[in-house]
């Protein structure tokens, strides 16, 4: 079942998307899967607590979440290439500036791009629709049309959105640790209409990319 001196850390946000995960994996012992809490903040504090004893050699952040309209459709899988704190900034009179404009820092974590590649493609492969792109991380959903669409003017290509994967990220970048992002797609980014998400079929999706990723890691 592979190298099991190879430790990988796999974060939720909460019990159903780990129980989701931990079904995809089906047992292999080279995975721990924790759960993050939902939002940046927490994800990023239970993450590094998780990595302070050393022996990792990946982590993964792995959830359902939104899909941008054109980009990711409900039902389909997003791997990241880019993690990225899309609220992390100023808002100012002449619009947003990222914490990176400002020279405060970085608000971007780059994936492991060859890894998330590898990932894509073994999921197509499968059956499964699938795109590579960046994720945004966000302390307050997506509710409206306007801030979706705002949201994709500042970041071209968005595919998705979740609450907790920059926290995740930057907890394992600190400690120089690569990292990967998934997210099944359970709505759309824009007006909040609870009626059309399909959480289960998310979570099969998501079940069914952790299985594929055992054969990408092989």
């Amino acid at each position: 079942m592979g190298d099991t001196s190879k430790r990988i850390l796999i974060m939720t946000a909460v019990e159903a998307e780990r129980e989701a995960v931990l079904r995809g994996l089906a047992g292999d012992p080279r995975f721990e899967v924790r759960l993050a809490g939902v939002g940046p903040a927490l994800a990023g504090a239970r993450t590094a607590a998780a990595l302070a004893g050393g022996g990792w050699s990946l982590v993964i952040s792995a959830g359902i979440g939104g899909g941008f309209p054109g980009r990711a459709a409900v039902g389909s899988l997003v791997v990241a290439d880019r993690i990225i704190a899309a609220d992390l900034g100023v808002e100012t009179a002449d619009g947003f500036s990222t914490v990176d404009e400002l020279g405060f820092g970085s608000s971007t974590v780059e994936a492991d791009v060859g890894l998330a590649g590898r990932w894509t493609g073994a999921l197509a492969a499968a059956g499964l629709p699938a795109v590579q792109g960046p994720v945004l991380t966000v302390s307050t959903a997506t509710g409206t049309s306007a801030t979706a669409e705002a949201r994709t003017q500042r970041v071209p290509g968005a595919a998705a959105e979740g609450m907790e994967g920059f926290g995740v990220a930057a907890a394992a970048a600190d400690r120089g640790i690569p990292v990967l992002e998934i997210r099944a797609i359970s709505n759309a980014v824009g007006p909040r209409d609870r009626a059309a998400w399909r959480i289960g079929e998310a979570l099969g999706r998501l079940e069914a990319a952790c299985s594929i990723l055992l054969e990408v890691l092989a």
